[in-house]
This record gives structure tokens, C-alpha cells and sequence, in this order.
């Protein structure tokens, strides 16, 4: 029964050696490049692992993030999302800085009006009121 655990002891360390040396980025191995880490796992397999665990293995480095060459999606882009939000303002603004020339326009039309009927001169009533007319349909078209 020893003899079995022994050798499934010895099988473990191997596989997981071998299996972890080949996942390892070869710009990350330590000591020997990756495929002499990966003859030395199969000449020597239970010392070679344990050298591999203790002298190869990059220690405390996370995972190399996958670099994928298809494009990000819209809502991934954190330039777009940006740029997004850059054009949402700049939209609100034109249409508030619209809705105030809207107001002015508005009040301008009302104090030429209250000018118009007011006026002494008729001449002058008349001249005002024909150019808010023209400037009225102006609009409306």
C-alpha cells in the first residue's frame, strides 16, 4: 500500500510540475528558458519539478492578462464611454444655450410689440410692425 501512494505521490508531482511549466509564460521562467524547464521535468521528474517549484516558477506575479486582437465593444471602451459622455454635455448645453436664445428672441418680439402699439409716430409704428411681420413669417418658413 506504501509503495502505491509512493507512486502516485511521485506521479502528481510530476504531472502538476510539467502541466505548470508549460502553462508559465516563457518571459517569466527563472533560472533556464522554458523548454529546457520542460526536458529537465521529464529527465529528472520528481527532482526537476521541485526545482522548478522552488528555483523556476515566477513567484507573486498575477497572471499575464490574454491580449485579445478583435475590437473592444462600444460599451467596453473606456475612450468611447468617455467621448459619449463629452458629446452628452456639450448636446445638453446647445440645447439649453437654444432654449435661452429661444426666451430672448421671445421677450425681443414681445418688447418690439409693446413698442409698435405704443409708438406716437405712425409712420414709425407702421415700419416697426411691417419688419416683425416679415421677420415673424421669416421664421414660421
Amino acid at each position: 500500500m506504501l509503495r502505491v501512494v509512493v507512486i502516485v505521490a511521485v506521479l502528481v508531482v510530476f504531472v502538476y510540475g510539467l502541466v505548470d511549466v508549460i502553462r508559465t509564460d516563457p518571459r517569466q521562467t527563472k533560472g533556464i528558458s522554458k523548454p529546457a524547464w520542460i526536458v529537465v521535468q521529464i529527465v529528472i521528474p520528481v527532482i526537476g519539478a521541485i526545482l522548478w517549484f522552488l528555483i523556476g516558477r515566477p513567484r507573486g506575479t498575477t497572471a499575464a492578462r490574454p491580449t485579445y486582437s478583435h475590437t473592444l465593444a462600444p460599451d467596453d471602451d473606456p475612450d468611447f464611454l468617455r467621448n459619449l459622455e463629452l458629446r452628452r454635455r456639450q448636446q445638453a448645453e446647445a440645447d439649453r444655450l437654444k432654449k435661452l436664445k429661444d426666451e430672448l428672441d421671445a421677450k425681443e418680439r414681445k418688447a418690439d410689440g409693446a413698442k409698435g402699439t405704443s409708438g406716437t409716430h405712425g409712420s414709425e409704428s407702421g415700419e416697426t410692425r411691417g419688419s416683425g411681420d416679415t421677420q415673424g413669417t421669416d421664421e414660421i418658413k
